[in-house]
């Protein structure tokens, strides 16, 4: 049985792929018009519903599968990015972390699944679109109450104090990063993602000016490896330049 309020996926015999949350009433699905919820939770994850001609396969939400469909407004962080950055963040379930620039939510998302379920994301957004799309993706997901959205601009805005991490999306990075500096802990990391090699420049030289210790910067960069009968060869495709991160660490108090 599956709890009235849980998070559910449906994936038709295509692919394609709805999140619903589990009602004992009528529900909306994509699409497909209205159902009675029940079937829903009366089925277990893994199994199979029936809605008119169509079969779905029951499953839990993976954040991948939400990025896959969440709407977007912004430019969004593709996994081969976000999916790095909890690893330099240093985050486990129970980290506070701050976020600078929300656009769609998505690398909110992955925030918020590093640091679930005891954890808290922080997040700071200047536009109200912007965040009115995040609200819309975020609330697909298991994580809305281990989220904090204000609407100011992370540069000036009194930010949450002794914070385990933090991670700057905005165009100027380097413009917030005393503000953060002063709301990590000592220890806490900081990373910032910025597309082009003159915003990465800037970036790195104000974190060192401000003191940070550990200073890194990199890109990713993916290839797909093709494998068939008559062997195994790297895609001709690749996931190659989408921007640059750089991280730090505050070391004294």
């Amino acid at each position: 049985m599956i709890p009235e309020g849980t998070k559910v996926l449906l994936v038709d015999g295509s692919g394609k792929k709805h999140v619903v949350t589990a009602s004992k009433s009528m529900i909306e699905v994509g699409k497909l018009g209205v159902v009675d919820g029940s079937a829903i939770c009366s089925s277990a994850f893994g199994g199979t519903i029936r809605i008119g001609a169509q079969e779905f396969r029951i499953l839990r939400p993976s954040v991948k599968d939400l990025l896959s469909i969440i709407e977007r407004r912004a430019q969004i962080m593709i996994p081969k990015d976000s999916f790095v950055i909890p690893f330099h963040l240093d985050l486990s379930s129970g980290s506070k972390v701050i976020e600078g620039g929300v656009g769609s939510g998505a690398l909110t998302l992955v925030l918020l699944k590093a640091v679930s379920p005891d954890g808290k994301v922080f997040s700071y957004e200047t536009r109200a679109d912007y965040a009115d799309i995040a609200r819309k993706n975020i609330s697909m997901s298991e994580y809305m109450p281990a989220w904090n959205l204000t609407i100011a601009d992370i540069c000036t805005a009194d930010l949450v104090k002794d914070v385990d991490a933090a991670m700057l999306d905005i165009p100027n990075p380097w413009e917030a990063l005393e503000n953060i500096r002063s709301s990590l802990r000592t220890g806490g990391h900081v990373g910032c993602y910025v597309p082009n090699a003159n915003q990465l420049d800037s970036t790195v030289r104000r974190m060192r000016e401000l003191g940070f210790k550990e200073v890194v910067s990199f890109e990713t960069i993916q290839r797909e490896m093709i494998v068939h009968e008559g062997g195994v060869r790297p895609s001709f495709d690749m996931l190659g330049h989408t921007g640059y991160l750089a991280f730090g660490r505050k070391m004294d108090g």
